[in-house]
């Protein structure tokens, strides 16, 4: 079948898992929280259901099997196919090459923040600040956990990305605070 629109994220990270393995796609939610990976895309069990839906109308999976464990209901096994694993490279091709603006809310508001006093807004970023330094934190720990079990750096680089562009934040931030905070950009 002809895929008529780019994966999405949640495409992209379920076609991964299934280059790993077949699975279900609750396996596969599992895995991807087990892995913390909602902190790299939105994932909820009947979205992921329905992405992988989608995958298999799309000749991007195939299902494998059905197996039903006591009460439970039956789990769906999928693999990923030939087309799948051609529109994921592609997919990773293009993400990876090609900037694009995918409208973060944090600059509309900084660019919006005007419309409040410079006392509020720096006790806002203050808690921002706070949040930031949270988020460094766990990668941190995440980063150090990982280390520490020999996971090849190859599968967590993101960590490192993701610590690189909190720094980042964070700097320019305190920058902004102080800037405020002496005058040198008046409100």
């Amino acid at each position: 079948m002809v895929r008529t629109a780019p994966l999405t994220p949640l495409g992209v990270a379920a076609l991964s898992l299934l280059v790993e393995e077949p699975m279900h796609p609750y396996e596969m939610y599992q895995l991807l929280m087990a892995r913390h990976e909602d902190r790299l895309v939105k994932v909820r069990p009947g979205t992921l259901y329905h992405a992988v839906g989608r995958l298999e109308e799309q000749g991007l999976v195939l299902a494998t099997g059905t197996d039903r464990e006591g009460n439970r209901p039956e789990r769906t096994t999928y693999e990923i196919s030939e087309a799948g694993r051609a529109a994921l490279t592609q997919r990773l091709r293009d993400m990876l090459a090609s900037p694009v603006n995918e409208y973060p809310s944090f600059p509309l508001a900084v660019s919006e923040a005007y419309n409040l006093p410079a006392g509020v807004v720096t006790g806002l970023l203050d808690r921002r600040l706070q949040g930031l330094q949270e988020q460094l934190d766990f990668l941190a720990a995440a980063q150090d956990r990982v280390r520490k079990k020999g996971v090849e750096r190859k599968y967590w680089i993101d960590m490192d990305y993701q610590q690189v562009m909190l720094q980042a934040e964070i700097g320019w931030i305190r920058n902004l605070q102080d800037q405020l905070g002496s005058g040198q950009l008046a409100w």
